[in-house]
């Protein structure tokens, strides 16, 4: 493929991460520009393209594989369509970012996989956590040797209340939707690939989340390749905030992340000693790894570079995903090989 100075991108889907990727692309990542949007809501990608001066807005995203003049398209549809826009893009020669997962389902993974690699076009997938400063700053110290010889790995992800039911239903499980994050940052800070998972969850905050077929609280063992044990902790409620904390610990030290807060004042008096609390939502949170990571995209392109999160990377994660929810349903602990 060849460098380009310029990429002008397309965005698929106008929904919450959509209208993120779009405002970042137009206004804030040197040398993209939004070319189009579309979504099957017509009236939804009218009115962000209306927004962010985006000069096309379509229904069918097909449209935006078959204009010559979109270099790239940022998928950010709901994840039943990721895999299918994945192979048509590739097939009209179109870069690709895609939001995770690609695919609940490993066979529908491979044949994107396949598509991306037959039409020689990038694909990043967005896992937008290894962008967040704290989170690489981690990485880097544990792969420059920092703490030695790491030996385990701590995760804690809790979201500040429960999405609806309705999304619920639809996002595939606790697993697939919210722990997946968990499963790339564990691959990604310790650098090694996890053995196996043991996976233990239930009902503790809305008994409609059980109803609805999933969980809403859990706690997973990894077992990793170079001896080290790994824990993620996930829970769909904490009352004081979006919790997301990471820590590694090994033979010569530790290195933790904690909670990003609005501000760093601390107050103390007789009752005890307050700050405040940590920032509310992954839209906060999460702003400035957004904007990191699509920049990787977008350079990625310019260089002819290999995105920093590949089609592999997406795929991983679901695999560990089905490991866990076998684990669940099956009160032991499951080998990844099990499930490939």
């Amino acid at each position: 493929m060849v460098a380009l100075a310029e990429v002008r991108i397309g965005v698929i889907g106008a929904g919450r991460i959509g209208q993120i990727h779009a405002q970042d692309l137009a206004h804030r990542i040197p040398g993209a520009q939004v070319g189009a949007v579309a979504d099957p809501h017509f009236d939804a990608a009218l009115a962000l393209a209306s927004r962010l001066h985006i000069p096309r807005a379509e229904a069918d995203y097909r449209a935006l594989l078959a204009d010559p003049t979109i270099d790239a398209v940022a998928v950010c549809s709901s994840t039943d369509t990721h895999a299918q826009i994945i192979i048509e893009a590739a097939q009209a020669g179109k870069h690709i970012f895609c939001e995770k997962p690609i695919a609940h389902d490993l066979a529908a993974i491979d044949t994107a996989l396949e598509a991306v690699a037959r039409a020689g076009v990038k694909l990043q997938v967005g896992f937008n956590r290894r962008f967040d400063p704290s989170f690489r700053r981690l990485r880097e110290m544990v792969a420059e040797g920092k703490i030695g010889q790491p030996h385990i790995l701590r995760i804690t992800s809790r979201d500040p209340a429960p999405p609806p039911i309705e999304y619920v239903r639809a996002s595939g499980g606790l697993f697939f939707d919210m722990t997946i994050h968990d499963f790339d940052m564990a691959r990604y800070m310790l650098g090694c690939e996890v053995e196996s998972i043991y996976a233990v969850g239930g009902i503790c905050v809305d008994p409609a989340i059980g109803e609805a077929g999933d969980i809403d609280t859990a706690v997973i063992t990894l077992c990793f390749e170079n001896g080290a044990f790994g824990a993620i902790d996930n829970s769909r409620q904490a009352v004081y905030g979006y919790d997301q904390r990471v820590e590694v610990f090994g033979s010569a030290g530790m290195v933790a992340a904690q909670n990003n807060t609005p501000d760093s004042h601390v107050y103390c008096n007789a009752e005890g000693v307050h700050a405040a609390k940590p920032l509310y939502f992954f839209l906060e949170r999460y702003a400035e790894s957004y904007v990191a990571e699509m920049r990787a995209f977008v350079e990625s392109i310019q260089q002819d570079a290999e995105p920093p999160v590949t089609g592999h990377d997406g795929r991983i994660p679901v695999l560990m995903a089905m490991a866990a929810e076998r684990s669940l349903h099956e009160k032991r602990p499951v080998r990844l090989a099990e499930i490939q």
